[in-house]
Protein backbone atom coordinates (compact mmCIF):
# COMPACT_ATOMS: atom_id res chain seq x y z
CA UNK A 1 0.00 0.00 0.00
CA UNK A 2 1.34 3.42 -0.97
CA UNK A 3 2.00 5.95 1.76
CA UNK A 4 -0.75 8.23 0.42
CA UNK A 5 -3.34 5.45 0.66
CA UNK A 6 -2.20 4.58 4.19
CA UNK A 7 -2.51 8.21 5.32
CA UNK A 8 -5.97 8.48 3.74
CA UNK A 9 -7.06 5.37 5.65
CA UNK A 10 -5.66 6.86 8.85
CA UNK A 11 -7.61 10.10 8.22
CA UNK A 12 -10.84 8.10 8.01
CA UNK A 13 -9.96 6.23 11.20
CA UNK A 14 -9.18 9.47 13.04
CA UNK A 15 -12.44 11.01 11.85
CA UNK A 16 -14.44 8.00 13.06
CA UNK A 17 -12.68 8.27 16.42
CA UNK A 18 -13.51 12.02 16.49
CA UNK A 19 -9.83 12.87 16.90
CA UNK A 20 -9.96 16.25 15.18
CA UNK A 21 -6.36 17.25 15.83
CA UNK A 22 -4.98 14.05 14.34
CA UNK A 23 -7.42 14.10 11.40
CA UNK A 24 -6.48 17.70 10.58
CA UNK A 25 -2.75 16.97 10.67
CA UNK A 26 -3.20 13.86 8.54
CA UNK A 27 -5.25 15.80 5.99
CA UNK A 28 -2.34 18.21 5.66
CA UNK A 29 -0.05 15.26 4.89
CA UNK A 30 -2.54 13.94 2.30
CA UNK A 31 -2.68 17.37 0.62
CA UNK A 32 1.10 17.61 0.35
CA UNK A 33 1.42 14.07 -1.00
CA UNK A 34 -1.34 14.67 -3.56
CA UNK A 35 0.29 17.91 -4.73
CA UNK A 36 3.57 16.08 -5.23
CA UNK A 37 1.82 13.29 -7.14
CA UNK A 38 0.15 15.86 -9.43
CA UNK A 39 3.53 17.37 -10.21
CA UNK A 40 4.69 13.91 -11.23
CA UNK A 41 7.59 13.72 -8.81
CA UNK A 42 6.21 10.74 -6.92
CA UNK A 43 8.91 10.60 -4.24
CA UNK A 44 6.74 10.22 -1.14
CA UNK A 45 9.67 9.68 1.22
CA UNK A 46 11.36 12.93 0.11
CA UNK A 47 8.08 14.83 0.57
CA UNK A 48 7.59 13.40 4.05
CA UNK A 49 11.18 14.20 5.02
CA UNK A 50 10.82 17.77 3.79
CA UNK A 51 7.56 18.26 5.67
CA UNK A 52 8.98 16.72 8.85
CA UNK A 53 11.99 19.00 8.65
CA UNK A 54 9.71 22.04 8.28
CA UNK A 55 7.78 21.04 11.40
CA UNK A 56 10.91 20.42 13.47
CA UNK A 57 12.39 23.79 12.46
CA UNK A 58 9.11 25.56 13.17
CA UNK A 59 8.90 23.93 16.60
CA UNK A 60 12.42 25.13 17.40
CA UNK A 61 11.54 28.66 16.28
CA UNK A 62 8.36 28.67 18.37
CA UNK A 63 10.32 27.44 21.41
CA UNK A 64 12.82 30.28 21.04
CA UNK A 65 9.94 32.74 20.77
CA UNK A 66 8.37 31.38 23.96
CA UNK A 67 5.33 29.93 22.21
CA UNK A 68 5.22 26.46 23.75
CA UNK A 69 1.69 25.62 22.56
CA UNK A 70 2.52 26.17 18.88
CA UNK A 71 5.82 24.31 19.31
CA UNK A 72 3.92 21.38 20.77
CA UNK A 73 1.51 21.35 17.80
CA UNK A 74 4.42 21.35 15.34
CA UNK A 75 6.11 18.49 17.20
CA UNK A 76 2.85 16.54 17.14
CA UNK A 77 2.68 16.91 13.35
CA UNK A 78 6.36 15.97 12.97
CA UNK A 79 5.71 12.84 15.02
CA UNK A 80 2.78 11.87 12.80
CA UNK A 81 4.90 12.34 9.69
CA UNK A 82 7.74 10.28 11.19
CA UNK A 83 5.42 7.30 11.49
CA UNK A 84 5.21 7.12 7.68
CA UNK A 85 8.96 7.39 7.07
CA UNK A 86 11.21 4.35 6.71
CA UNK A 87 12.85 3.13 9.89
CA UNK A 88 15.93 5.20 10.68
CA UNK A 89 19.41 3.67 10.54
CA UNK A 90 21.20 2.90 13.78
CA UNK A 91 24.37 4.84 14.55
CA UNK A 92 26.47 1.76 13.78
CA UNK A 93 24.84 1.23 10.39
CA UNK A 94 25.24 4.90 9.54
CA UNK A 95 28.92 4.86 10.57
CA UNK A 96 29.52 1.82 8.38
CA UNK A 97 27.88 3.51 5.36
CA UNK A 98 29.81 6.74 5.97
CA UNK A 99 33.10 4.86 6.11
CA UNK A 100 32.25 3.04 2.88
CA UNK A 101 31.39 6.33 1.13
CA UNK A 102 34.63 7.91 2.34
CA UNK A 103 36.59 4.92 1.02
CA UNK A 104 34.65 5.01 -2.27
CA UNK A 105 35.35 8.72 -2.86
CA UNK A 106 38.88 8.66 -1.47
CA UNK A 107 38.10 11.69 0.70
CA UNK A 108 40.68 12.53 3.31
CA UNK A 109 39.87 16.04 4.47
CA UNK A 110 36.96 18.26 5.42
CA UNK A 111 36.74 20.15 2.13
CA UNK A 112 35.81 16.87 0.37
CA UNK A 113 32.69 16.49 2.49
CA UNK A 114 30.43 17.39 -0.45
CA UNK A 115 31.75 14.49 -2.50
CA UNK A 116 31.10 12.06 0.35
CA UNK A 117 27.59 13.43 0.94
CA UNK A 118 26.78 13.17 -2.79
CA UNK A 119 27.86 9.54 -2.84
CA UNK A 120 26.15 8.69 0.45
CA UNK A 121 22.71 10.32 0.40
CA UNK A 122 21.21 8.27 -2.47
CA UNK A 123 22.23 5.07 -0.68
CA UNK A 124 20.40 6.06 2.50
CA UNK A 125 16.97 6.22 0.90
CA UNK A 126 15.49 8.50 3.53
CA UNK A 127 16.61 6.34 6.43
CA UNK A 128 18.71 9.08 8.05
CA UNK A 129 18.24 12.81 8.59
CA UNK A 130 20.61 15.03 6.61
CA UNK A 131 21.90 16.80 9.74
CA UNK A 132 22.75 13.49 11.34
CA UNK A 133 24.52 12.29 8.19
CA UNK A 134 26.57 15.47 7.78
CA UNK A 135 27.60 15.33 11.44
CA UNK A 136 28.76 11.71 11.01
CA UNK A 137 30.70 12.57 7.84
CA UNK A 138 32.27 15.63 9.48
CA UNK A 139 33.33 13.49 12.46
CA UNK A 140 34.89 10.80 10.26
CA UNK A 141 36.77 13.38 8.19
CA UNK A 142 38.23 14.82 11.37
CA UNK A 143 36.64 18.25 11.53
Amino acid sequence: MAVLEQVQDDVRTAMKARDRERASALRMIVDVLQQDAKLGKGDEVAVLQRERKKRVEAAEAYEKAGRAEQASAERFEAGLIEAYLPQQLSDEELDRLVEAAIAETGAAEQRQMGEVMSALMPKLGGRADGRRVSAAVREKLGA
